[in-house]
């Protein structure tokens, strides 16, 4: 493991060069949605880079082949479609609470915001590192669990996005909260798919047998994910928006809805 941490700490660097570009980018454009496309391309780019990056002169094995191109996957998939999005709509409700909250200083707290955001991708890279690297030969049964667990939560994610986008595109809806689809099941199913798909990297990196010790770490990514989605930066932030924006629409649709984990709505 000793081996791998200066490879971490590389990613790290990185992270932090991509979230000071995104403030540069946020700032220029007053636009701070634009700092979500950084975290996921930088993310997904560390992902594949921890993941490949040669050590001792060692070719990448299947698992780490594997593993870079989900997160590659990943990062791409969320970076445009949050592009799509930030292009041609206003700025994120959170951003534009943000930018209401701190006033003048709102450029100082950003960049060092942003650079949270890099700490915690950097955080959540070690789960990744530790799935690519664990030394368990060949691809098994596992690693086949782990990547119908990440493509299920990236297709989840994919369709739930889509729904809220039509959703917002009929004039009809408007003051109105998204409860079609699968959204009628959880008030924030991109954020539980996106929970699930962290799920994905203890599976590939968990060894019974005690040859990787190591891999039992890989369980911080989808722990500490859930707890930036359903206590931080996710469902507080958007949900306090709701409930200022459209009171009495959200509260009827909160009581018939679960908050995270999809089950059947309330009749």
């Amino acid at each position: 493991m000793t081996t791998l941490l200066p490879l971490w700490g590389a990613a790290a660097l990185f992270l932090m060069i991509v979230m000071s570009a995104a403030w540069l980018v946020q700032h220029r454009t007053g636009q701070g949605g634009w700092a979500d496309v950084f975290w996921s391309f930088g993310l997904g780019a560390a992902g594949v880079g921890v993941a490949l990056f040669p050590i001792d002169n060692t070719s990448p094995s299947a698992r780490q082949w594997l593993a870079a191109a989900l997160i590659g996957l990943w990062g791409l998939r969320l970076g445009l479609h949050i592009a799509a999005r930030a292009a041609k709509e206003g700025e994120d409700a959170r951003y534009a609470r943000l930018r209401q909250q701190w006033g003048e200083r709102f450029q100082v707290r950003m960049f060092g915001f942003l650079m949270l955001q890099a700490g915690a991708a950097a955080f959540l890279a070690l789960s990744i590192l530790l799935a690519a690297r664990n030394p368990t030969p060949g691809l098994g049964l596992q690693d086949g669990m782990a990547t119908l667990v990440f493509l299920s939560a990236l297709v989840g994610e994919a369709v739930a996005d889509r729904q809220l986008a039509a959703f917002k595109a009929d004039p009809a809806n408007r003051g109105r909260v998204c409860d079609a689809g699968l959204w009628a099941w959880s008030r924030h199913p991109n954020y539980f798919f996106e929970w699930l798909s962290w799920c994905a990297w203890p599976v590939f990196a968990l060894d019974l047998s005690g040859a990787w010790p190591w891999g039992w770490l890989a369980l911080s990514g989808p722990a500490y994910i859930y707890w930036l989605l359903t206590r931080v930066s996710g469902v507080p932030l958007l949900e306090a928006h709701m409930r200022r924006s459209r009171p009495e629409a959200f509260a009827a649709y909160a009581a018939r809805t679960s908050a995270f984990f999809p089950r059947p709505p309330r009749r």
